[in-house]
């Protein structure tokens, strides 16, 4: 079969048995250097994929995909639900009404975030129910003062179901004068959301009940709302901003929990960076072997040189070396990163089995396994970023190898 002269050379230098063995040696070293480097690459990405996805869910177990708020009255709260209910995209909408408290306990106080909900309408923007630990939402009736708790807010303030608290909520009276106001409650629920964001310091009651907890302030009032796809709420949110009343504003579940999923990507594109340089390593090895390989076969490239083959063709033989070497090593490595990506979940169970330890402790974290989500696009992001290193790692010995002087390397044979 015709090959080109560079092309068939180049892969006999790789097929053939070398006498050096320090040389053999580099080249595994190399190939196995690229591999590792790719696949940890790609598995730590699928994984932090994996807990991203999982923060994600955690925070909309008890937060809507949009809220509307603002200050506005009674009539226009009416028509805005009605108009956004219809709009394309929207799964669901309810009021709610969340104020600042400080929550009483005997000698224990606590900040909390009060919201008041609907329960028949909770299920259309959130999963609260799917949260629950201990009672049901469905206990939240107008004028039974009912509050639900997170597990958190329970265990600091130590009460648990059936205890009661008191609740103190400052307002600012038509005078300005400050004028606290205090209700107690009767806890009848327990949730577990698994973000501390919610479990501490969040407690549900009546949607009414929390209204005229809070007076007179119309900003206490709100709209929650459920899109279709939680990855396109702030494409949707930006359509129904255009068709909201003045004094009205929206805000997507990633502006109010834009802290977290910030401090995700910076982390992401540091590992990123980081296990890059494995890679990199890997090439200089190549490099090094390269160079280590042009000069055991400075006999080979003079003769070729002398039989009519340009600098060109001794340049692609040593390219045609390396590339094979790197670019397999690519590959491996790409095989193997979604080899394990895949089963993460299984190889950490049986490492666990296996040297009896916990990675994470059920006591201390929230999270006890490791979830994984591999993207194809962080794959085919890693492999062309691997492949472009290990190519420009051919590009000096190549050159080297091509600025041989026939003569000068045939002096001395």
């Amino acid at each position: 079969m015709f090959q080109p002269l560079s092309l068939f050379v180049g892969l006999r230098y790789v097929r053939s048995r070398t006498r050096k063995f320090f040389v053999s040696f580099i080249t595994w070293v190399s190939l196995i250097g690229v591999s590792v480097g790719v696949a940890a690459l790609i598995v730590i990405l699928s994984v932090m994929n994996g807990f991203e996805a999982e923060l994600r869910e955690r925070l909309l177990s008890l937060t809507a995909h949009a809220r509307i708020v603002g200050d506005a009255d009674a009539e226009v709260w009416k028509r805005t639900l009605a108009s956004v209910s219809r709009a394309a995209g929207v799964q669901g909408a309810a009021p709610y009404s969340e104020v600042q408290a400080l929550a009483l306990h005997g000698a224990e106080t606590l900040p909390v975030q009060l919201r008041g909900i609907d329960p028949a309408l909770e299920a259309r923007v959130s999963n609260a129910a799917l949260s629950m630990v201990d009672g049901h939402l469905d206990a939240l009736t107008p004028g039974s003062d009912h509050i639900v708790l997170g597990t958190l807010v329970a265990r600091q303030l130590g009460v648990g179901t059936g205890d009661r608290l008191s609740l103190l909520v400052p307002t600012v009276s038509s005078s300005g004068t400050p004028t606290p106001r205090l209700r107690e409650f009767t806890v009848v629920g327990l949730f577990e959301a698994g973000t501390p964001d919610h479990d501490g310091v969040l407690a549900l009651a009546a949607l009414e009940d929390v209204f005229a907890l809070a007076g007179s302030d119309s900003r206490a009032f709100g709209l929650q709302l459920r899109f279709d796809a939680a990855l396109e709420a702030p494409q949707r949110a930006a359509v129904l901003a255009k068709s909201l009343s003045k004094g009205l504003e929206i805000r997507d579940w990633t502006q109010d929990h834009a802290n977290y999923f910030r401090a995700i990507r910076i982390e992401k594109t540091m590992m990123t960076l980081i296990l890059l340089l494995v890679v990199a390593v890997a090439a200089f090895n190549i490099v090094a072997m390269l160079v280590m390989v042009v000069n055991d076969k400075r006999t080979d490239v003079a003769i070729l040189r002398t039989l009519g083959a340009t600098p060109a063709s001794v340049q692609a033989i040593f390219a045609t070396q390396g590339l094979v070497i790197g670019w397999g090593g690519v590959l491996v490595g790409i095989a193997l990163g979604v080899l394990l990506a895949d089963n993460v979940t299984q190889v950490v169970a049986w490492l666990e089995r296996t040297f009896g330890f916990r990675i994470f402790d059920p006591e201390v974290v929230y999270v006890t396994r490791i979830p994984a989500e591999l993207h194809w696009d962080n794959v085919l992001v890693i492999g062309l970023a691997a492949l472009v290193i290990t190519a420009l790692a051919t590009v000096h010995p190549a050159r080297r190898a091509a600025r041989i002087a026939p003569a000068e390397a045939l002096r001395y044979e």
